[in-house]
């Protein structure tokens, strides 16, 4: 199954509850939420106390990207608020190893991102540790932006990986993500999609999320 991770990036902020609602009744699987600081990428977004009050209002899977300088230090703070798995970026650690460590020690998934011009060698000895991969098919910082279709053997190459090792690890993929370019990422080897303005730009939420699940049958 591929699993449809909605961004709340796209939402409406000034109702965020009833926002999720809309998604979660409309078969989205996951919630994706993306944490920005303004220092590792050119945004700010919001922080874990906002994951704490939106957390009684939904029972979706919260999957919490940290785009985030320093994310060790902040971990206990988003697991406190309620996420369910918590990925960080290679780009963003200077210890991967025991970042990683850091957050199973929660008793969370965790899972580790990298951006589009990152190679896939810096997983080479830590694939076996986590349970998520996820590759940034735009350069994180802002909603909305178009599809890097160079990620695209990327994701096959990570797909070859994960079965050669004999893994059960998510494949992620974030950024430019609709009915048009979600089948080539599923071809390549995704199998969780996360999508923003594709289901949070339109007025039927449960249709957006059907169009999406229909274009990758």
């Amino acid at each position: 199954m591929v699993i449809i991770a909605p961004s709340l990036l796209s939402a409406d902020f000034s109702c965020l509850a009833r926002e999720i609602k809309s998604i979660e009744t409309g078969g989205a699987h996951w919630l994706h939420l993306d944490i920005m600081d303004g220092h590792f990428v050119p945004n700010i977004t919001f922080g874990s106390s906002v994951i704490k009050a939106l957390r009684p209002h939904s029972k979706l899977f919260f999957d919490t990207h940290l785009m985030i300088e320093n994310p060790d230090q902040y971990v206990e703070d988003f697991v406190k608020a309620g996420c369910d798995l918590i990925t960080i970026h290679v780009e963003a650690v200077n210890h991967l190893h025991r970042s990683i460590q850091n957050i199973k020690s929660f008793g969370i998934k965790v899972g580790v991102s990298l951006n589009p011009a990152t190679p896939l060698t810096h997983l080479d000895y830590i694939l076996e540790e986590i349970d998520l991969v996820l590759i940034m098919s735009v350069n994180p910082g802002f909603g909305g932006q178009e599809f890097i279709p160079t990620v695209l053997p990327k994701i096959n190459k990570l797909r070859q990986m994960v079965e050669e090792r004999g893994l059960k690890t998510y494949i992620q993929v974030d950024g430019g993500i609709n009915s048009q370019t979600a089948p080539l990422v599923v071809k390549a080897g995704a199998n969780v999609l996360v999508a923003g303005s594709a289901i949070f730009g339109m007025e039927n939420r449960q249709k957006a999320i059907t169009l999406l699940k229909e274009s990758i049958k």
